[in-house]
């Protein structure tokens, strides 16, 4: 089971988004405690404020007084209502929050039934209940909690990762929005890249790609981006998202500033070693497919651009262990896309590049005018979640378990709030 801790100021706002999975029928109230109670045992946003306000009344200096967790088993977890009850109010007592007024919400808007408790961590009299090694304390309660009632165990590899690891876009499940969100709003912070190339190579791994665009709106210069989703062939499936709409950390100018913050981190003894194994792997190599293959036993993936007439133009590898993101002129002439080109295209390998079939090895995503070849460590098209998890062995770190509509919800409230002050 992994849990999620957010604080936040906005009491209202977090009871507003759990109230709306009530109204959508995708949620319930489960337990409630020292809440104001009710005739008929429904709460409105307001009732339920009342619960905490006599906390916050006398709260004077914590600022982030609100405190929304979720509890998320395995989906293989058959947790029945009961035990979610048992559940929530265990983990609240071991956290130092039993005696609190809190409330806990079932979801049921996604595949992994989960549970939302909202309370607050204030006590009575105002004074801020402890966080420290708050995320440490959490991760032994859960392990506490999974043996108790015989759930999952979370920290093993073979355990499936919370809802929110990186996974491809899958554009025939719907909720394209939100599967893009879940990999851009994170993926720039755990790897490094100096290019909008070396980003769209990245983030093609995940079927999504983005185009910058610039232009002048009534005088006014513009500039920004747009996400697209892409299908198993690696072309456009559908309207594009503009950056705006999953936050400013996704923009044009956040961009800008981690390509800048990267140039200056990337080392070069990352640099030098990526670029030795690159040659060796290439002198050893009689194919591509067994380049690759020999790259991606190191953790290191290949990302090939070609053109209509199969010219390689262009070559990113990805340090999956170092987590950066290279293009090959960068890390020096020997590894530039020419010399790949001219390297396969001796007679020798020419049926390997000719070949107008699909590589034994794996799909070739068409870009365009361009091609990308992907090895099948990539290619999720007929893999389940499990499958992904077991194909990547860590690789790929966890995210943080974020639900993007509720991130989404906030900041619709916070539009709104600020419309109100402007009128």
């Amino acid at each position: 089971m992994i849990a999620k801790i957010g604080h936040s100021s906005n009491l209202f706002g977090v009871l507003s988004y759990n109230n709306l999975k009530i109204e959508q029928e995708k949620g319930e109230i489960l337990l409630t405690r020292n809440m104001v109670e009710t005739p008929n045992g429904k709460y409105s946003v307001s009732q339920l404020v009342k619960s905490f306000e006599p906390n916050l009344l006398v709260n004077h200096k914590t600022e982030k007084h609100t405190l929304h967790i979720s509890l998320n088993p395995d989906p293989k977890d058959q947790v029945s209502d009961e035990q979610f009850r048992q559940i929530a109010q265990q983990y609240m007592d071991d956290m130092g929050y039993g005696n609190q007024p809190f409330i806990a919400f079932k979801h049921t808007d996604i595949e992994r039934t989960h549970i939302h408790i909202v309370s607050v961590c204030v006590d009575e009299n105002g004074k801020k209940i402890s966080d420290k090694f708050e995320k440490i304390r959490s991760m032994k309660v859960c392990r506490e909690l999974e043996k108790k009632f015989g759930l999952a165990d979370a920290s093993k590899k073979e355990s499936i990762k919370n809802d929110k690891m990186y996974m491809p876009v899958n554009y025939m499940a719907g909720n394209i929005k939100s599967q893009i969100a879940s990999v851009i709003r994170h993926l720039p912070e755990h790897y490094q890249f100096q290019s909008l190339g070396e980003y769209n190579a990245l983030l093609s791994l995940f079927n999504i790609t983005v185009e910058k665009v610039e232009g002048e709106s009534h005088g006014n210069p513009y500039k920004g981006l747009l996400y697209f989703p892409l299908d198993s062939q690696g072309k456009k499936a559908g309207n594009p998202f503009k950056s705006s709409l999953f936050g400013k950390n996704t923009g044009i100018s956040a961009l800008e500033r981690r390509f800048d913050t990267c140039k200056t981190e990337m080392k070069d003894t990352i640099k030098r070693t990526l670029k030795s194994e690159i040659i060796d792997a290439l002198k050893a190599s009689k194919k591509i497919e067994s380049f690759k293959n020999s790259l991606v036993e190191k953790g290191i993936d290949t990302v090939i651009r070609r053109n209509d007439q199969r010219r390689i133009y262009g070559m990113t590898f990805i340090d999956h262990r170092s987590k950066t993101v290279w293009n090959g002129s960068k890390l020096g002439k020997e590894c530039s896309a020419n010399v790949f080109n001219e390297y396969w295209n001796r007679p020798q390998h020419e049926t390997a590049i000719t070949n107008k079939q699909m590589p034994v090895n794996g799909p070739v995503k068409e870009y365009h005018n361009q091609t990308f070849d992907v090895h099948p460590i990539f290619d999720f098209s007929d893999k389940n979640a499990s499958e992904i998890t077991e194909a990547f062995g860590g690789l790929l770190p966890e995210v943080q378990n974020v639900e993007y509509n509720e991130t989404e919800f906030e900041s619709r409230m916070r539009k709104k709030r600020k419309q109100k002050r402007n009128k």
